[in-house]
């Protein structure tokens, strides 16, 4: 049995030492917010923080992750609420998705050593790859995180997650308001 933290939990898990980390989360933990891209290191799908510091959970091997503290996308905020993922969708970074908890992982990790990062210490310390090319709006969205997170700034249009069943009913019609559509007797 391996031990660690995940998320604040201590997990143990009875697989292969030599497993992926990232595998581990997903099919184990079922923390499926923890990204699979390429396998190798490059595309930072994977990142989570270990011991506090952003790394490629497909480089570390469950055996590297015994008795570490592991934070993925899902410990991050509970509710969505950190400055980073806030800023995220309020910028309008966020395209398809699948980057973006790599992404939101590397940025918070490095607004934990700098509250207000340059553009070069944003490029150095996420170097994720988005294939919808978000790159534009990614390095204002971290700053306006930094911004959020030593509370110069406040966001109120990224709101929390989820939309109640009552907002959602407001943008498509009843079934009761519709009347069916009427049959010609001939057809």
């Amino acid at each position: 049995m391996v031990a660690m933290t995940v998320n604040g939990r201590p997990l143990d898990f009875d697989m292969d030492p030599r497993t992926p980390l990232v595998h581990v989360l997903r099919d184990a933990a079922n923390l499926t917010g923890t990204k699979f891209g390429c396998g190798e290191g490059d595309c930072g799908a994977c990142m989570i923080h270990v011991d506090g510091a952003a790394l490629r959970s497909c480089l570390i091997t469950l055996a590297e992750a015994e008795g570490r503290v592991i934070t993925t996308i899902e410990g991050l905020s509970a509710d969505r609420s950190h400055p980073v993922q806030q800023a995220l969708v309020a910028e309008q970074t966020i395209q398809c998705g699948f980057c973006t908890p790599g992404i939101a992982m590397a940025a918070a990790a490095l607004l934990r050593r700098s509250t207000s990062p340059s553009e070069d210490d944003i490029k150095a310390a996420v170097p994720n790859l988005c294939r919808c090319g978000v790159y534009p709006r990614l390095v204002e969205a971290i700053q306006r995180a930094g911004r959020v997170a030593t509370r110069q700034e406040t966001i109120s249009a990224a709101p929390a997650p989820g939309i109640s069943a009552r907002d959602a009913a407001r943008s498509v019609p009843a079934l009761s308001d519709t009347a069916p559509p009427q049959m010609d007797e001939a057809e």
